[in-house]
């Protein structure tokens, strides 16, 4: 069912469209959905009403520029109805085809491409995470050793206990 299944849009003005399908009794095996809606637009007189329209106003003999576009239902699966709005557009977003239809298979493709994308991504950042953690523990934690610690303190004691006995010890004159 399609509420309104007709109606008139002025400019700048905006229309919600319910679409309700029937419940089947057993989805696709491959989820594919087969059903598409025809959404038909063309200009009318302004200030019109849906009753003033005459019959043929969306037929092509008379020589009327009709618009159509062509959508196609995308399933989601019943666990992700818990997503958020933007998951769910995100997820069923479509894409317009040269032809004039929207088509979910470019759409399903072209997430399933950024999906790869961004598994790839990071798989590459754990690797580069591995290698600097490798190099960390190689190069002994960044800083001094204790050893060379040790052996500046020991040279700085002698040097210091030199230079008190040269200054302390007596001139003769």
């Amino acid at each position: 069912f399609v509420r309104p299944n007709t109606g008139v849009i002025h400019p700048w003005d905006s229309c919600v469209i319910r679409v309700t399908l029937q419940a089947q009794r057993e989805y696709p095996p491959d989820m594919q959905c087969r059903d598409k809606f025809l959404l038909q637009s063309t200009a009318v007189p302004a200030n019109s009403e849906v009753e003033d329209l005459p019959q043929d106003t969306f037929t092509k003999d008379n020589g009327r520029v009709i618009e159509e576009c062509k959508l196609r239902v995308v399933y989601a699966s019943p666990n992700s109805a818990h997503a958020s709005g933007e998951d769910i557009y995100s997820a069923a977003r479509t894409s317009l085809n040269g032809n004039g239809t929207f088509s979910s298979d470019d759409a399903l493709k072209r997430v399933k491409e950024e999906r790869d994308a961004a598994v790839r991504q990071t798989q590459q950042l754990q690797q580069e995470l591995e290698m600097l953690k490798k190099r960390r523990l190689q190069s002994g934690g960044g800083g001094f050793s204790f050893t060379f610690v040790l052996l500046v303190a020991v040279i700085g004691i002698v040097l210091g206990f030199l230079s008190k006995l040269l200054l302390s010890s007596p001139t003769s004159a």
